[in-house]
């Protein structure tokens, strides 16, 4: 059975606005190497990564960015479909960082039934790491 809710189109209104958050772990970074084959060694590798301007692993930017992915679900509920995403990445993150994922309605497209909403995930310290705008489409 699924945790998504069914909505209507209607029931939607501008301002709602849906969080995730998740302590990035080390479990994380091996499964998300594994599943993307994204092995760069400024994530996976501690001594080279020592060697770095950040002096330590950087978690993948697209495995913080897949947090937007749950917000924007949760947000949708079901029938429906997540049509784009833009991403600005502004910082690093860390294992063992916090992130919160949020989404928020800004702008409704009646003809098309269509959600635009500003999307961000920020960090354990408030700082935004990513930001961009999702557009997600009912189909009821």
């Amino acid at each position: 059975m699924s945790s998504h809710s069914v909505r209507e189109f209607a029931s939607f209104s501008v301002g709602e606005a849906v969080t995730f958050s998740k302590t990035i772990t080390e479990a994380d970074i091996v499964l998300f190497a594994g599943l993307s084959g994204d092995t760069f060694p400024l994530h996976v590798d501690a001594e080279y990564a020592k060697t770095t301007g950040y002096g330590q692993r950087v978690v993948h930017g697209m495995l913080s960015a897949s947090l937007l992915s749950t917000v924007n679900g949760l947000l949708l509920g079901m029938p429906g479909v997540y049509v784009e995403q833009t991403l600005h990445f502004l910082r690093p993150v860390f294992i063992g960082d916090t992130l919160t994922a949020r989404s928020e309605l800004v702008r409704m497209d009646g003809e098309k039934r269509r959600l635009h909403c500003v999307t961000t995930v920020s960090n354990q310290h408030g700082k935004a790491v990513i930001e961009g705008v999702a557009v997600l489409q009912k189909d009821a």
